[in-house]
């Protein structure tokens, strides 16, 4: 008897579900996909418990006939493909017949499908096994309901997230297509209440704005270019309106979202002197291309795309992107957390109002506001104040946690290091004369270290300063960063940034660590919410979450001033060497270099 055996089909589309449906979104997406190309102008999409007890999909699109039914529930069974050649002709979203009956493998699955032209069906599968088949009276469309998803593979059950964040997936998912398809009119429904009910749409920015907020689509500038069989159309965050993580850059490729290694860097590239480093784009972008150009079917999720000529379509991105930028009527600017400019401040330090003109004149030439790192250094209080901008509030009576050198001393300190400043080179850096050379020193890279331990020491001993708003900050999210901020509301409270929330996907933020401006809350929320994506700040793991938390926080505490005195110059010396890692920025950049007496003789061939 041979040992090698064909697996039967109940098995072969058990394993198949676990390469093609990953979690309940996607269900969502294969499902949506189908009505889309079914031509369906009216998707609903309902889910109970993050999509493991309940998902239904209805459309009204072009349904299908009892044999048809029938024949999608086997494996690659298709009306896309014939021929191998087809999927250079491809313009659908779905081609290879796996997801239907990968589903009905895993699940309790109903399909009632009815042409415009014919009766009604209704075929029930529960767990990989024909119930019934038998004829329904319903509209013109299909209904497809999944019930106790995974219930036949208890492995793959155990493996899913909390049902909020499975439920953020779906959003996300239906948010995408939608999207994809402005004219389609979307209804998403979690637990009988509606998320949100987007009627058809005649642009891109009335979706975007329905969907994502009118806050973030009026930072959105549009996009239109083609050449010889390419075409970027969309939407794009207007130079300084940028994120600490990727996840809003949302790229498609006729119309299929993808994750493309090609387009995300050729995005990242045109924004090269419009953001800060570390910094990533907003953007809604539409690549049209010939299907023959492109493939697919990398991937059985078909979220990964591969091009025939990447250079093209690289430099074809960049060229789109950046004459966009240029048309901007604003030049370029450089944005949070660098802060390589500040707001503009009055003769006694304050800042001024961000309602009025922040443009410099030629009588009054801009100048950033003075550096927090050059106050002495002293541990801050925890009583709230409230003021138009933060400020750094000294207390000189409670205890240190790490003990720094006061001012007086700083130059002092420096000194027996043999260090003499010399000057400034490009603003970022400080030149020193030291014993065996020449020292050049990265001020901003210096400063975050400073910065980093100053408040990893203060997170790790709960004394965080905070100030109350005179103003809350009303910011609007979508429903995957509304749900990570939502269970970190505790965690985010306990170190100086209180959010309440108000009403679905709408929060406010009421008061701010001193440290922080409040002009640059929301962004530093968001980035925050970037990290609770990427499962770097979890609050189980306190250590971690609160070094990931300090990394972040210094590079929002930094104002470097344009000039700088040998005093703060040595000073900045000073407290950097009183860090435990003096050496490196929290990025692991290095804080300085020296170049010997012996490499300087050298250059010059003494």
């Amino acid at each position: 008897m041979p040992t090698i055996r064909i697996l039967s089909d109940r098995v072969a589309n058990q394993i198949a579900a676990g390469e093609v449906i990953e979690r309940p979104a996607a269900v969502v997406k294969e499902l949506v996909e189908n009505s889309l190309d079914a031509g369906a102008t009216r998707i609903e999409v309902e889910f109970r418990h993050g999509g493991r007890s309940y998902i239904r999909v209805e459309d009204n699109g072009s349904g299908m006939s009892k044999d048809d039914a029938l024949l999608s529930l086997e494996r690659h069974a298709t009306s896309k493909l014939v021929e191998t050649v087809d999927l250079d002709r491809l313009d659908t979203f779905g081609f290879r017949g796996e997801a239907v009956p990968s589903i009905a493998s895993v699940s309790h699955f109903e399909l009632q499908t009815r042409p415009a032209n014919g009766p009604g069906t209704e075929v029930v599968i529960n767990g990989g096994k024909l119930v019934h088949v038998r004829e329904a009276g319903l509209a013109p469309g299909t209904r497809t309901t999944v019930t106790h998803l995974f219930n036949s593979v208890p492995a793959r059950r155990k493996f899913l997230k909390s049902d909020a964040t499975e439920s953020a997936h779906i959003i996300q998912t239906v948010r995408l297509y939608a999207l994809a398809c402005p004219a389609t009119a979307f209804t998403l429904v979690e637990d009988g209440r509606v998320l949100f009910q987007s009627p058809s749409c005649n642009s891109l920015a009335e979706r975007v704005a329905e969907i994502f907020g009118r806050q973030l689509a009026a930072d959105l500038l549009p996009v239109e270019m083609a050449e010889t069989g390419l075409k970027l159309s969309g939407l794009i965050g207007r130079p300084g309106v940028s994120r600490a993580t990727r996840h809003e850059m949302l790229l498609f490729v006729n119309r299929r979202p993808v994750d493309s290694r090609t387009l995300n860097y050729a995005l990242i590239e045109s924004y090269a002197t419009s953001l800060a480093k570390g910094r990533y784009p907003v953007a809604v972008l539409f690549l049209d291309l010939d299907p023959a150009a492109v493939d697919v079917n990398v991937h059985p999720a078909k979220r990964e795309v591969r091009f025939r000529s990447e250079g093209a379509v690289r430099g074809f991105v960049i060229r789109a992107v950046l004459q966009a930028l240029r048309e901007f009527n604003v030049p370029p600017r450089a944005e949070a957390p660098d802060h390589l400019s500040g707001d503009p401040v009055d003769p006694e330090g304050r800042a001024a109002s961000p309602f009025a003109a922040a443009a410099p004149t030629a009588s009054a030439p801009y100048q950033p506001p003075p550096s927090v790192m050059s106050q002495p250094f002293r541990p801050f209080t925890s009583v709230p104040v409230a003021r138009e901008r933060a400020t750094y509030i000294p207390a000189s009576t409670a205890p240190t946690p790490n003990p720094r050198p006061q001012t007086q001393n700083l130059a002092s300190a420096s000194a027996l290091m043999g260090w003499r400043f010399l000057g400034t080179a490009h603003g970022d850096y400080a030149l020193f004369e030291a014993p065996g050379g020449v020292v050049v020193l990265d001020r901003r890279a210096a400063h975050e270290r400073v910065w980093f331990e100053r408040l990893q020491a203060e997170f790790a001993q709960g004394e965080i300063a905070s100030q109350r708003l005179l103003f809350a900050l009303p910011v609007e999210l979508d429903a995957i960063a509304s749900a990570l901020l939502t269970d970190g509301l505790r965690f985010l409270m306990a170190h100086g940034l209180e959010v309440t929330e108000f009403g679905r996907n709408f929060f406010r933020i009421e008061a701010v660590p001193v440290w922080l401006e409040p002009a640059d809350a929301e962004t530093f929320l968001r980035d925050i919410i970037g990290l609770m994506r990427e499962g770097r700040l979890d609050e189980k793991k306190a250590d971690l979450a609160n070094e990931e938390l300090a990394r972040l926080a210094a590079q929002q505490a930094v104002r470097l001033p344009a000039a700088v005195t040998e005093t703060e110059a040595l000073g900045l010396v000073a407290r950097l060497f009183a860090c435990h890692q003096p050496h490196t920025s929290p990025a692991g950049r290095p804080t300085h270099f020296e170049l010997s007496k012996g490499e300087l003789g050298r250059r010059f061939q003494r």
